[in-house]
């Protein structure tokens, strides 16, 4: 590692210490339904078209929404809509249209299977910025993995209609890397291009959900590393706008590029909150939903009292502090991963990728 990277990665430390000390709300998840129309193999909610759930009312979400927007400024909080699938719910469009008179500008993960034109016209006519939607293979792969047969042309007619769109600033592909599609990264690439995709996310299969009864499906070392591999080499090529890896584990000092930085924080509970469909008051809502992490409800509780006065577990700079970790020479840039592959109860990360790049 030169000076000048050890000096940056070290001085990140210290803002790490102090961002935890300094919470600020920047990204607030709306699940607004914990209802799905896929039944996807590594789904961390395990969610599914029968999965009703206890949906929070619309006037509850405008009502916490309101109260925060009273307190903060409402330009500066990206609504991150998320389920199951959004779409399935009836009334979000009334929802978000009202969040946007408030202030909030928001984004929208999907399977993109609902999307055609009148669903456009409507994301339009609530002022959507950014979406986000998944491709995890090639036709037969995705379907696969998706448990929905027959619904890849439709995504990508979707897809198209989007990126037509003089409204939505960002249309975005998220795959999540796993066994079944690590041989077809490359074809895909190509086809995305054909598409005239130009925002790639790709995330690893984490082993959270439905990927802890599917542990084939999870990466292993090799599949790993042929996965930086191909992103260090499609970022060099500069075809797309944008290639990253998400938000989700620290990959030490040699993947340069993969992520924007070679530290990592994860950020949630620190600058990242959420609503659960039922109301709860949570964290990024991958990270298992333990009854003793649910911070309030919104039927009950202010979201903004709950803000500045709870999530002290999530605030601790030893969250994740155990003896492999706190002895680790990266622990001071990792702080422990990520909160959605931490095992509460062995009190240990489930992944850990410094095998990667550790050099001993």
């Amino acid at each position: 590692m030169t000076e000048e990277k050890q000096k940056e990665m070290d001085e990140f430390q210290e803002e790490r210490l102090d961002y935890m000390k300094h919470p600020a709300l920047c990204n607030l998840f709306l699940e607004v339904t914990s209802r799905c129309n896929a039944r996807c193999e590594h789904c961390g909610s395990r969610c599914d078209a029968k999965e009703q759930g206890k949906e929070i009312s619309a006037d509850d979400l405008k009502k916490a929404l309101k109260e925060i927007a009273d307190c903060y400024d409402a330009s500066s909080i990206f609504l991150n809509v998320t389920g199951g699938e959004p779409l399935m719910r009836k009334d979000l469009f009334d929802i978000l249209e009202y969040a946007v008179s408030l202030g909030y500008y928001w984004g929208m993960t999907s399977n993109g299977m609902l999307i055609d034109q009148e669903m456009v016209k409507k994301l339009e006519k609530a002022n959507m910025s950014t979406v986000s939607i998944s491709i995890d293979g090639l036709k037969d792969t995705h379907e696969s993995f998706r448990k929905v047969p027959n619904c890849y042309e439709k995504i990508f007619e979707g897809i198209r209609l989007m990126q037509e769109s003089p409204v939505i600033e960002k249309v975005q592909v998220t795959t999540v890397a796993n066994q079944k599609n690590i041989d077809e990264l490359e074809e895909l690439y190509q086809l995305l291009l054909d598409h005239g995709v130009q925002y790639w996310r790709i995330v690893s299969c984490d082993p959270i959900g439905r990927a802890l009864d599917n542990n084939q499906i999870l990466l292993d070392k090799k599949g790993f590393q042929r996965l930086f591999d191909f992103m260090q080499e499609k970022q060099k090529e500069g075809k797309m706008t944008e290639i990253t890896y998400g938000c989700s584990h620290y990959l030490g000092p040699k993947l340069e590029g993969v992520l924007r930085h070679n530290y990592f924080m994860c950020y949630t509970g620190i600058f990242v909150g959420s609503i659960l469909s039922n109301g709860d008051i949570y964290v990024c809502p991958n990270v298992p939903r333990r009854k003793e992490l649910i911070q309030g409800n919104i039927k009950t509780d202010s979201f903004v009292d709950v803000w500045e006065n709870g999530y002290q577990f999530f605030r601790d700079p030893n969250r994740t502090a155990c003896s492999g970790c706190k002895k680790c020479k990266h622990w001071k840039y990792c702080g422990g991963d990520s909160m959605h592959t931490w095992d509460f109860e062995e009190k240990k990360p489930l992944l850990c990728l410094k095998e990667l790049f550790d050099e001993g």
